[in-house]
């Protein structure tokens, strides 16, 4: 059994991870987390790795403190987070949020390190580099995403030549079927109540606005070393089919399962091996019948906002990325209304000034200016 490096251990795929690390009783090495010290500790106490890394140095005294009974080496900031990456173990899983988890993800990597990818932000704003850093260090990036799981598994079936079209399934979120004029004055509560996932608060919000989907196409891209416009978006609100893939021949390989993430957490850190998982077995009967539909672009706006960004190319999808973090940050403490989080991410992209290389300096450098950009917008 592989042994594994957890990044990101306190959040909802971190902890689901750790279901599924103990239900198959995974060598888990190492375990880091931004600030929930108090969940950090229980699961040091429960899992027993080696080390416990809390990014956030103000929490570290008092982690410290609270697990020196224990036989754990307590470390604390980026530079020791980086150093997990770096351990011996087999597979690191990034499942922290946002662009601070691109550093972690190409430095696993540079140290030959496959990864298991719940950090969609490292390929949405630097995907062309991460992927080439794979390709030169031997590794692979396997995605735990269940849709971009899905699409890694169909496309084993065939070869790569063969693909003619990835099909990549969206839930809708919780506003499916819903006009922009519902949509002015809905709350930061109802937008958090997925009908299907339970996650974070980011990507939950992420996933009313849509942008998440848009994201995941980008995504897609750098990691099925696709075009765009060779990927299509559906909405199939009952999300048992995680995405499928077209090939040449008309055929069409789908990936059906339950929606729940342990499936795809699962399946990247035992991969090329299938064991007995949490998530339990698909029936079509208790569905009786799905649905596929056109994403409403007008209505979720933000979804050709991610297509303009990967279309324009180079730093852009890293201002997008950045601009949304920003606006969705500002909906979530109750600053901007729903609506607002397009048009902040759209004033973002509209910015003439993104004529740098790409680079992990440039893309944090720009990340920092984007959300102080949208932060005076408000």
């Amino acid at each position: 059994m592989k042994s594994v490096c957890l990044l990101g251990s306190t959040g909802s795929i971190g902890v689901q991870a750790l279901d599924v690390i103990k239900a198959l009783n995974i060598n888990l090495l190492a375990i880091a987390a931004n600030e929930n010290i108090a969940l950090l500790e229980r699961q040091a106490r429960e899992f027993k790795p080696s080390v416990v890394c809390v990014r956030n140095e103000k929490y570290y005294s008092k982690l410290k403190e609270n697990l020196k009974d224990c036989n754990v080496s307590v470390v604390a900031g980026e530079d020791e987070l980086l150093n997990l990456c770096s351990v011996n173990c087999d597979i690191v899983l990034n499942a922290i949020v946002g662009v601070a988890g691109l550093k972690p993800t190409v430095c696993a990597l540079q140290n030959k390190k496959n990864v298991a990818l719940a950090n969609k932000e490292s390929l949405v704003v630097a995907g062309e580099m991460v992927m080439n850093i794979a390709k030169k260090n031997g590794c692979e990036v396997i995605p735990v995403d269940s849709e971009h799981s899905a699409i890694f598994q169909c496309i084993k079936l065939g070869r790569p030549f063969e693909v003619k079209k990835i099909i990549l399934t969206a839930s809708g979120g919780p506003f499916f079927g819903k006009t922009r004029k519902f949509l002015e004055n809905v709350s930061v509560c109802d937008a958090l109540k997925h009908p299907n996932w339970s996650m974070g608060k980011k990507i939950t919000i992420d996933s009313a606005t849509m942008m998440n989907k848009g994201l995941e196409l980008i995504e897609a891209v750098w990691l099925f070393n696709k075009k765009p416009q060779d990927i299509k978006i559906v909405v199939h609100p009952q999300s048992v089919l995680h995405s499928a893939v077209e090939y040449v021949d008309g055929s069409v390989i789908a990936h059906f399962s339950k929606p729940n993430m342990r499936l795809a957490i699962q399946y990247a850190l035992t991969y090329p091996n299938r064991l007995p998982s949490l998530a339990g077995s698909f029936s079509f009967e208790d569905y009786g019948s799905i649905s596929f539909f056109e994403p409403d672009y007008y209505t979720f706006s933000c979804l050709k906002l991610c297509e303009l960004a990967i279309k324009k190319g180079g730093l852009y999808p890293a201002v997008l990325n950045a601009a949304n973090e920003k606006a969705v940050e500002l909906f979530l403490k109750g600053r901007i209304k729903f609506l607002d989080i397009e048009k902040l991410v759209k004033r973002a992209i509209e910015m003439e000034h993104i004529n740098k290389n790409l680079t992990i300096e440039s893309v944090l450098e720009l990340d920092c200016l984007v959300k102080k950009f949208v932060e005076g917008l408000c």
